[in-house]
């Protein structure tokens, strides 16, 4: 059983079928007092799952096998790439893929449908082999200036002068007091750079603690808190997901 002070694991469910997906989130609620986890985020195949995978990390990825467009065999296979892969754990109807699953260093092969327990079991599985992860050593000092290509030249923009960053597309957009840059790097991987520096928000947006002046109730229906900024008029939603640790980090 995980002790109460560990961490939940993030969730990545990946399945072209919707009852599927519903099944294996509502298990994970079952199990989260046994193994504190969260879903980071539901995909119809591999294609989805790697899209979201842009914005949101992932600690663990349920991949079914068969489906259109990414198979799980291929995502696996792209993961296994990544510079800190999650662990893979394949969700099938199918028993002929298991050889193929072990051979991917996938950290279990559960056959559907899947009990409340073995889920659990193959959870503390995977808590145990991301903890035993050989860390990748950190740079000696994180960077000081963001490399923005424009119109044939690069420039440097100071990331203390970046008061948010926002996913949108294929790139990520980093807005200053004075106009916005497009980076082509990904959200998370500058959130995983810079975690003292911006604070996640929403999915598709970071904003830098320095930078917020206070919050405020949004004038929605519901009530949805928003980012008061220094500099700049704009206002950023909070979502209800990233709303405790927003409290937390600015000790609200």
């Amino acid at each position: 059983m995980a002790e109460a002070s560990e961490p939940p694991l993030r969730i990545l469910i990946v399945d072209d079928e919707a009852p599927a997906r519903s099944r294996l989130r509502d298990l994970l609620g079952d199990i989260s007092g046994e193994q504190p986890n969260l879903v980071a985020g539901m995909a119809a195949n591999g294609v989805e799952a790697l899209r979201l995978l842009e914005t949101e990390a992932a600690d663990v990825v349920l991949a079914d096998i068969r489906m259109p467009a990414m198979d799980g065999i291929e995502l696996a296979r792209r993961l296994g790439a990544l510079p800190v892969p999650p662990a893979v754990v394949f969700v099938t109807a199918y028993d002929q893929y298991a050889i193929q699953a072990f051979e991917l260093e996938a950290a279990d092969y559960l056959l559907k449908p899947v009990r409340a327990e073995r889920l659990a079991a193959t959870l503390a599985r995977a808590r145990g082999r991301l903890a035993a992860r050989v860390p990748v050593p950190a740079p000696p000092q994180e960077r000081r200036h963001l490399s923005i290509g424009e119109r044939g030249r690069i420039l440097l923009l100071p990331v203390a002068d970046v008061i948010y960053l926002k996913a949108e597309q294929k790139y990520v957009t980093a807005r200053t007091a004075e106009r916005d840059y497009l980076l082509d790097e990904s959200l998370v991987q500058l959130e995983q750079e810079f975690p003292r520096r911006f604070v996640r928000i929403h999915r598709n947006c970071l904003v830098a603690v320095a930078a917020v002046q206070g919050v405020e109730r949004g004038g929605d229906a519901e009530g949805q808190w928003e980012i008061l900024l220094a500099g700049l008029p704009e206002r950023l939603p909070v979502s209800r997901r990233a709303w405790p640790a927003v409290k937390q980090v600015l000790g609200l």
